[in-house]
Parts: C-alpha cells; structure tokens; sequence
C-alpha cells in the first residue's frame, strides 16, 4: 500500500513538472524578431535597446515588448516586459482573422519612448518619460484623416491634465473648432500595466 501511495506522489509530482515545463517553454517562444530599436532612454549617454519579438508557434500571434537599460558595469538590463500592450495578429475574439492594423512603431526621441500606432486609419503617438525604471504614459497625439482636406486632431497631456481637440484644413496653419478641457488623472499610467485596449480609452 506504502508503494503505490509513493508512486502515485511521484506520478503526481512528475505530472506537475511536465506541465510547468511546458510553461516556461511557452514563456521563450517569442523568436521572430520584428523591431529593434537602441538609443539613449535613461541619459548615461549609452546605448539602451527595445525589442519587439513575436510568437510564431502561437495561432494568435502575440507580441512581446521588452526594453532593456544600460548599467554602470555596460550590461543590459531588462527593465520592462509586456506582452499586453501590443495586439495579437490574430486575435481570439476575432475568430481567425487578421486585427487589420499594423504592427506599432517604437523609437527614442530626446530620451523619451514613443509609441507609434496606426488603428482604423487613427494615427496615434504615445509619449513615455522614464523614472525609477518605469516608463509613464505622459502625451498622446493622435491625428484623424477625413479623406479630403481636413484633419482632426488630439493633444493629451496627462502631466498638465488638459485634452485639446482641433481640425485643420491642408495648407493652412489656422486650427478650427479648437476646444480644450480638464481631465481626470490620478496617477501617470505605467507602460507595463497598459493594454493596448486602455490606450484606446483616452
């Protein structure tokens, strides 16, 4: 009786090791590399580096968004991992179907991450300042394209809590229909604990 309890601890031990292998083998799958992008973020004026790797053996796939900083001993750090704030190509709740959007576009502009997002032809650019190792959401831009002359525009600064919306005609400096109020932000959100379906709330 003793030996078949033992065996059936181990069988169940075993079991469980299969499964959390299994876990962490799916957590290493992002190999497609699709952007990688260096410059300096935390101002040491060495090189940092963002990656973007995608997950070719799952059926949806999901990106991966990892920025890493430079240290004193000239190493990488990885600082930020997420795989929520770019869409899968192939969601679930679309059945099988392409999300119809590009892949966004990461770059360093004056030592800030910007995001660049291309959805329902809505051109959007999201500003992220770094402090204490985390990337806050700080500005969004976005640009609206009417298919004519005319374009609507949006300027959200979450550090001044003001969002300002426009049009403009091509050609001309003149902003049209300019309206500007307050917003509500209690605490700058972190790149790490954003979805790409919250940066499409703002």
């Amino acid at each position: 009786m003793k030996k078949i309890a033992a065996y059936t601890v181990l069988l169940f031990l075993t079991a469980n090791t299969d499964v959390f292998s299994q876990k962490t083998i799916n957590k290493d799958n992002f190999t497609s590399l699709v952007q990688k992008e260096e410059g300096d973020l935390n101002q040491d004026k060495k090189n940092d580096r963002i990656m973007v790797e995608m997950d070719l053996k799952d059926e949806t796939r999901p990106l991966r968004l990892q920025i890493f900083l430079s240290q004193p001993d000239k190493k990488l750090q990885l600082v930020v991992s997420s795989t929520k704030i770019i869409e899968s190509q192939y969601p679930v709740n679309k059945n099988g179907k392409h999300n119809g959007n590009v892949i966004p576009d990461f770059f360093i502009e004056e030592g800030k991450l910007k995001m660049l997002t291309d959805i329902k032809d809505r051109k959007s650019t999201y500003e992220f300042r770094l402090k204490q190792n985390n990337f806050e959401l700080i500005k969004i831009s976005r640009v609206l394209w009417d298919g004519k002359d005319t374009t609507f525009e949006t300027e959200i600064d979450l550090i001044a809590k003001t969002k300002i919306e426009y049009e403009q005609v091509t050609g001309s400096d003149k902003l049209l229909n300019k309206k500007k109020k307050l917003i509500k932000v209690n605490a700058l959100p972190k790149i790490q604990d954003l979805s790409f379906s919250d940066l499409e709330q703002y």
